[in-house]
């Protein structure tokens, strides 16, 4: 993997992780469009604790908030929204697995997911705070982010679209879909390196030092300014715009996966 790769593959993983276009699903037409395959799951710990690190720099003030009020609702519904994909995570992990190494279903995913902020931006009144949800909402709402757990599935467009069809403010929307981000993120990291050591190899060779600092560093900077400019659009109502663009890469990733077969 060249230094340009490594950048390239960083930006991508910083703003698709925030923006609702699955990095998950990019991640994997960037590694099949660079064909790289040795050393790729270390790399993806690397740039996934990369936006972990941007989300909390984003949201340090209300973390720290949390931490000193930790029976109030947000620490609470935080820890409800994670049990779907804690426990669907260790229940399901090998079948997502494999369905990720094919990458069958990618250009599904990418349609699905537009179909689902097409959805959201259609519906009604958006009025409810935190102190307003019920404990249903976290819970519909860390399911919608288990079902993101599958290729070109976002997990901000999931949790997003959920918490505005389920009536929640737009900003209240963004800051806990962001913010629900955080445990799913290291609790992926932590997975994924566990695979690592088990599987003996760190993949820093195969990559190269610098290659990784350039993505992770890449990959924090652009995940900052995604998160930013994320809670911008949602305030303005411009999801649909995503799903314009989901739909076009999805029907290319299918018109590739069914009939051209230069990638899959």
């Amino acid at each position: 993997m060249s230094i340009i790769e490594a950048i390239i593959l960083g930006i991508v993983q910083g703003l698709t992780e925030f923006l609702p276009v699955s990095s998950s699903g990019h991640l994997v037409l960037l590694q099949k469009v660079f064909n790289i395959e040795e050393g790729a799951l270390t790399f993806d710990i690397a740039l996934h604790f990369a936006t972990l690190l941007a989300v909390v720099v984003v949201y340090r003030k209300k973390i720290f908030e949390m931490l000193r009020n930790p029976f109030s609702k947000l620490p609470l519904y935080i820890i409800v929204g994670t049990i779907p994909i804690a426990v669907l995570g260790l229940l399901l992990n090998d079948l997502v697995e494999s369905i990720f190494e094919t990458g069958s279903t990618l250009g599904t995913g990418f349609i699905f997911t537009g179909l689902v902020l097409m959805y959201a931006e259609s519906t009604g009144e958006k009025s409810k705070n935190i102190e307003q949800m019920g404990i249903k909402d976290p819970l519909l709402i860390g399911t919608s982010q288990a079902i993101a757990m599958l290729p070109a599935v976002s997990r901000s467009g999931m949790t997003i679209s959920t918490a505005l069809a389920l009536g929640i403010e737009r900003k209240t929307a963004a800051d806990f879909s962001f913010l629900l981000s955080i445990p799913a993120i290291l609790g992926a990291v932590v997975v994924d390196l566990y695979k690592v050591v088990k599987t003996g190899g760190s993949g820093l060779a195969a990559i190269g030092t610098a290659q990784f600092a350039a993505g992770m560093i890449f990959a924090a900077v652009s995940g900052f300014i995604a998160v930013k400019f994320m809670i911008s659009l949602i305030q303005k109502k411009k999801l649909k715009y995503f799903s314009y663009y989901l739909w076009i890469i999805g029907a290319l990733v299918l018109a590739d996966q069914l009939f051209l077969h230069i990638f899959f």
